[in-house]
């Protein structure tokens, strides 16, 4: 597996506050009705310079229903071979679409998002694999349209501030990086996280938060170790991942969707550590030790539930007429879907689209 040389990621710690606008009004579309659609449109709804404009469905009857839940004006059902989600992106008074389907789903109706000339964020992870994501990113730069992957956490500000800490140079040079995050999720087929149709398993669904903590610390690593448990239907269960680097430095991730863990990251350099209290994709607490010192403890509250960040993000971009976020480029995307290309070449791990 070929990986890019290791670099922490970027981080831009800023005191504005998420709801306040930054540009003009951005009319933003909901591709499902969802879970993880109802959280994040109720942040939305939060900022100042966003209207809830248009959420599609399969049916009508749900796109109607949520869309009178939230407030959005329209709601768009499959109609006469046309999908729901085609019908919102015909719409041209949509700005901007979120997208908020399963996995599997995300390379066709990004696609169509992107071809209309519609400014996309989609939902972790990004596609089912690289050549999906790679294949994205060329059709948005293609159509000239801001595009970015979901990944909500990288925007929280516990999060941008555990990376300011450890790039401060505080704990000195970076040298493990441990985190997880585990839930037993009931064993159901038809559920989304456990179709492999859907590209289920705790891989795609979870390990991009334990992955951000290395990757926001260290860069992305020179080698990757994956051991893990599938079940009948192909899906992986659990996994655990030893990351690499040429300087020696390495980081140990769990994903679980059998067992409950800790939650946490830690993040240890020669001079001192950090570590998450709360759960390691919000945590609302940073305990920060250096040498023999006592610690010390850094308190964070968030606007809404936290999606409010990467929305902000999002909509700053587009008003300034960016097409990636230059906290979240489209180039780490597709480089975390090589790295889980890799995982999934360990594991053994195969879903239907790395057919097409």
């Amino acid at each position: 597996m070929t990986l890019p040389i290791a670099r922490p990621w970027l981080f831009e710690q800023t005191n504005q506050d998420p709801q306040a606008a930054t540009g003009r009004p951005l009319r933003w579309g909901v591709v499902s009705t969802g879970n993880i659609a109802n959280s994040v449109s109720q942040d939305l709804a939060l900022l100042e310079d966003a209207e809830l404009y248009g959420v599609s469905s399969r049916t009508q009857a749900a796109a109607d229903t949520f869309a009178g839940a939230l407030g959005f004006a329209k709601g768009y059902g499959d109609d006469g071979g046309v999908t729901g989600y085609q019908r919102l992106f015909a719409d041209p008074a949509v700005d901007v679409v979120y997208i908020a389907t399963p996995h599997a789903q995300h390379f066709q109706i990004a696609s169509a998002a992107l071809r209309a000339g519609k400014h996309v964020l989609c939902e972790k992870a990004l596609t089912i694999n690289a050549r999906e994501a790679s294949e994205l990113v060329k059709l948005g730069r293609e159509n000239n349209v801001f595009f970015m992957e979901a990944v909500w956490s990288r925007f929280l500000p516990s999060i941008q501030r555990a990376f300011e800490i450890a790039a401060s140079g505080e704990l000195g040079e970076i040298q493990w990086v441990s985190a997880d995050l585990g839930f037993p999720a009931p064993y159901d087929p038809t559920a989304r996280i456990w179709a492999l149709n859907d590209g289920g398993g705790a891989l795609l669904d979870i390990t991009v938060y334990p992955l951000l903590w290395a990757l926001g610390t260290l860069g992305f690593p020179q080698s990757v170790t994956a051991v893990g448990s599938l079940n009948e239907d192909g899906v992986d269960t659990q996994n655990a991942l030893t990351l690499g680097y040429a300087d020696g430095a390495q980081a140990q991730l769990t994903s679980s969707l059998m067992a409950h863990g800790p939650r946490t990251a830690t993040v240890a350099g020669g001079l001192g550590f950090l570590q998450t209290v709360g759960s390691v994709n919000n945590p609302r607490e940073l305990l920060v030790k250096v040498g023999w010192d006592e610690p010390r403890h850094e308190h964070f509250d968030v606007v809404g539930i936290g999606y409010t960040y990467e929305l902000r993000e999002v909509t700053r971009c587009v008003q300034q007429g960016l097409t990636e976020s230059p906290v979240m480029p489209l180039e780490d995307s597709i480089n975390v879907m090589r790295l889980f290309d890799g995982v999934r070449s360990q594991l053994g791990i195969r879903y239907p689209n790395d057919a097409r």
